[in-house]
């Protein structure tokens, strides 16, 4: 990385080097922009959130970085594996059914982010590693901004150099004074655009504008440790070494166990903090069993936190089973991570990547936000530049994109959750009323029926839209819609359109018409209170198996329209219109274009 002094002024300053703001940089200086991007910590560094999805590899593609994460060695990931329900087996998302070319990878984070960090770095942004940025300087606010955006533009940013910041320095402060403190040697670059992409610490979130909120229906503690040794889901098989995720028996959160490339498996545990503390309690006031009930460990079990870690993961009996015999290196833990901002542009600047939200580790959506933020906030930033549109359309537009892909991974992660608990979740407020109609409208009529729609989105309305999106998480296979496939093959266009992702939504009228077609009788949904209380080998309710499996097939792909687009590509950038503005993606034009 450059060791030479910053300027005293660049285009476009990025303040983090993370994988949202490596991103960002990379997209700008590639359309030929000054950009200097300024990094607290020496990479590489420790962070968790190892798995990625299918998109991830058309944003590297769009900047030009996806041969060097294909070629670099990291896990590959056909698909995923999800229980919800140890009565059920496991239903199987295969990403390599969509194209050869639409499977992910499970990736050492250290590594992945200083890939991405080193390819802004070749594409001409000015990187600063150990450069610190403690705090921003704005002009008089614009009549132009209204609302929360009363700061004014950011002009310029007091930094500190800090040689003694190593690779074991944590990989993203939790607070903002532990990026603020220290200005003894400060220095100050002015910029005309300024890019946050601060982390969890939120430079311009919780400090200036202080509109983060904390998401109260997720409200969790994750507790996670890497283990050597373990066996592999499905050996053998398409699907061998896909990451595996659990509900876990209590009710209480879920488990993960997701194998990376240099032998270590991460293995983690996620639960409410009510749970968590009420588990926490019984074990202090519990008498030690007098065997151990675990593998044989390297380090202290004693130790409180390895305790707590050990216990939970004896509500993941499917995870459990895969550990085997593997042996447990130290446990990490966190708390308090779901929350999202109130704005997230203003008159020249963006906010991307956990410095503006961050959802859930389930569904692994963590680098898939990030690189849409990213994106997002390159793409409406060179519209500024070019007068493609005023900026605040541009900060405007960042604002519904970020939103709206935001909203649309919470509610599913939500519907998740619901299965999790078996129970309804009071969400309406961290969703928003406003959020979920820029993102969910065209789900309404499908959920609600036109006639019953409201001006607003009721709780009810946004218990069905989880309702509905669990069906994503159906314990299908691979091999069951081949076999629907095949059972639809010369059928019309519109019943094998059933099946494709691409197509529009169906109604639950067409899809019982199909199946009338078909001389299947339509059952009701399996999720009809927020819990599957059905086995797939049940025989006794009165269903046939093939009707229930041609049934949920359905229901599944229905499910996984709501976010294709999303989770698949960046198709959605181009396609979908924001404010009568749509995205063009096209390397050297950047920007926005009207729809």
């Amino acid at each position: 990385m450059p060791s030479r002094e910053p300027p005293k002024h660049t285009q476009i300053l990025v303040v983090g080097g993370g994988p949202a703001g490596s991103y960002a940089a990379a997209a700008l200086a590639r359309e030929g922009f000054q950009v200097v991007l300024m990094e607290a910590s020496k990479f590489p560094r420790y962070h968790v959130g190892e798995s990625l999805i299918p998109s991830v590899r058309h944003y590297l593609r769009f900047i030009g970085a996806e041969e060097k994460v294909a070629q670099y060695g990291f896990a590959h990931k056909p698909g995923s594996a999800i229980k919800f329900n140890q009565f059920n087996r496991e239903g199987y998302t295969d990403f390599v059914a969509l194209g050869h070319d639409n499977s992910a990878w499970n990736v050492v984070r250290s590594e992945f982010d200083q890939l991405l960090l080193q390819h802004a770095a070749s594409c001409g942004v000015q990187v600063f590693e150990r450069t610190r940025v403690t705090s921003l300087s704005f002009a008089p606010p614009s009549p132009a901004f209204q609302g929360e955006d009363t700061l004014g533009r950011p002009v310029s940013a007091t930094y500190v150099v800090d040689a003694s910041v190593d690779s074991d320095s944590p990989s993203s402060p939790s607070s903002w004074s532990q990026y603020s403190s220290g200005e003894d040697d400060a220095s100050t670059i002015t910029f005309d655009y300024l890019i946050d992409a601060t982390g969890r610490a939120g430079l311009m979130s919780t400090r200036y504008l202080r509109n983060r909120r904390i998401n109260d229906s997720l409200k969790n503690i994750a507790t996670w440790g890497y283990w050597r040794d373990t066996k592999m889901y499905a050996k053998g098989t398409a699907r061998e070494n896909a990451p595996w995720f659990e509900a876990l028996t209590d009710e209480s959160g879920w488990a993960w166990f997701i194998p990376l490339h240099n032998g270590l498996t991460s293995v983690g545990v996620v639960m409410s903090q009510k749970c968590h503390a009420s588990r926490s309690r019984a074990m202090s006031e519990a008498t030690p069993p007098p065997t151990p009930t675990v593998p044989s460990l390297p380090i202290d079990r004693q130790g409180s936190l390895v305790s707590r870690y050990l216990d939970a993961l004896k509500s993941a009996p499917g995870v459990m089973d895969l550990i085997g015999d593997g042996v447990l290196t130290p446990v990490k833990s966190t708390s308090d991570w779901s929350y999202s901002a109130s704005c997230y542009a203003g008159a020249g600047w963006r906010i991307i990547g956990d410095a503006g939200a961050f959802i859930d580790p389930f569904f692994s959506s963590g680098i898939h936000l990030a690189f849409t933020g990213g994106l997002s906030a390159a793409t409406t930033v060179a519209a500024s530049i070019r007068g493609q549109c005023t900026e605040a359309g541009a900060a405007e537009w960042h604002n519904r994109r970020v939103t709206t892909s935001y909203t649309r991974f919470l509610v599913v992660v939500l519907s998740a959750y619901k299965q999790f608990r078996a129970q309804s979740i009071d969400a309406l407020a961290d969703v928003g009323e406003a959020n979920f109609d820029d993102a969910f409208g065209y789900l309404r009529p499908v959920i609600q029926g036109a006639t019953e729609m409201g001006p607003q989105v009721s709780a009810s309305e946004l218990q069905r839209a989880f309702d509905f999106c669990v069906n994503l998480f159906s314990p299908t296979t691979p091999e069951e819609h081949k076999k629907v496939a095949a059972l639809l093959a010369g059928k019309t266009s519109t019943v094998q359109g059933v099946l494709d992702v691409t197509k529009p939504l169906v109604d639950g009228k067409t899809l019982k018409e199909i199946m009338e077609d078909l001389n299947i009788e339509s059952t009701a949904p399996s999720h009809v209170d927020g819990h599957d209380r059905r086995s797939s080998c049940d025989e006794d309710d009165g269903q046939d198996d093939s009707a229930r499996t041609i049934k949920m097939v359905f229901d599944k792909v229905n499910a996984r329209r709501v976010i294709h687009s999303d989770h698949s590509g960046i198709g959605g950038f181009e396609e979908e219109a924001l404010g009568g503005l749509v995205a063009r993606l096209v390397q050297g034009n950047l920007g926005l274009v009207r729809a």
